[in-house]
């Protein structure tokens, strides 16, 4: 199995937690890391926090964990946070991991942490995100985001969002039956990608109580009601729309194996408060797994050493949890 590790903003704490996590998780396992970066820095970091990674060059075939360095040049060492040269090596491995994934020398690709503001003041301008930064590359138009992690319970809470990035007041000329339907799919596929014994999907109101019927918004009555009695019909097993204020402790005490939020935060927000250091962006829709920490770049800790891998070591271990259950 070969893990591709897409480094990230190198001026953020992307290339710290990566190395900190394969440190943890490469003692555990069979699996061959590859990172996908600038391999001085990776040297010099490796060196920096005594891990003591056997860090090769990929051309070294069977090597437990090396380096592949999608630039010729190699990148300078001490850059500003958000450097426009940080940013485009950063879409460059993310680009080169992608490709890898495509081709199949990669099995799952873990990317670490990318800055879009910085991406879009580098040049790329319609940058919107990693997510549909890789859909568009992989040329993949049915995907959504999925963020899961658990408590110190072990009770899980997975969330997959209709809308992904976009203003709030723009999300219920966005909201459609077509993309509430797509993630309650992709959220009843990565059920079962997941060997879950079930997959019973819980779909979010947009509005406060979920409209009062109609007396805080229409979207429930017009759109997500219809979109989930149509699912009903082609079997899904899933219930809605629900009042966003009660459907993720529902779902956390385990009535509901995964909740469709209507947009970002509103899914966002209970995940990051049960699973602040270990939930994960996992992609799904694409041909390839893809999984990610569901964290920043963090600029203010960058280069202090201090940075928490928690997250990244839960995205390696969902890729190659994924990988493995892959036929």
């Amino acid at each position: 199995m070969r893990m591709g590790i897409a480094i990230g903003d190198v001026t953020g704490i992307g290339p710290e937690v990566a190395l900190k996590a394969v440190a943890a998780e490469s003692k555990k396992d069979n699996a061959q890391y590859v990172f996908i970066g600038d391999a001085h820095i990776l040297q010099r970091l490796n060196q920096k926090l005594r891990l003591g990674l056997p860090l090769k060059d990929a051309g070294n075939d069977g090597a437990k964990i090396s380096i592949i360095n999608p630039l010729r040049q190699k990148l300078p060492a001490h850059l500003p946070a958000g450097s426009p040269v940080a940013a485009k090596a950063a879409v460059a491995a993310l680009r080169d991991a992608a490709e890898r994934c495509l081709q199949e020398e990669l099995d799952a690709m873990v990317t670490a942490p990318v800055n879009k503001e910085a991406i879009i003041r580098a040049g790329h301008k319609g940058f919107a995100g990693q997510t549909e930064f890789l859909s568009e590359l992989a040329g993949a138009k049915r995907t959504a985001m999925m963020l899961l992690g658990h408590d110190e319970k072990n009770q899980w809470l997975r969330v997959a969002l209709a809308t992904i990035h976009v203003s709030i007041k723009s999300v219920p000329k966005k909201l459609t039956a077509e993309k509430i339907s797509l993630a309650v799919e992709l959220a009843a596929q990565a059920c079962q990608d997941l060997q879950l014994p079930r997959a019973r999907i819980a779909v979010a109101g947009l509005n406060p109580h979920a409209g009062e019927g109609g007396e805080f918004g229409d979207e429930e009555i017009t759109t997500i009601a219809p979109a989930v009695s149509a699912l009903r019909k082609r079997g899904f097993d899933v219930t809605g729309p629900l009042s966003g204020d009660t459907v993720f402790y529902y779902a956390l005490c385990g009535d509901f194996d995964a909740v469709v939020a209507m947009y970002h935060d509103q899914g966002l927000a209970p995940l990051k408060a049960v699973a602040f250091d270990t939930g994960v962006n996992w992609t799904l829709g694409l041909p390839f797994i893809r999984t990610s920490p569901d964290h920043g770049t963090a600029y203010d800790i960058a280069g202090k050493g201090i940075a928490n891998p928690s997250s990244m070591r839960a995205a390696i271990r969902l890729a190659k949890q994924l990988a493995k259950n892959r036929p």
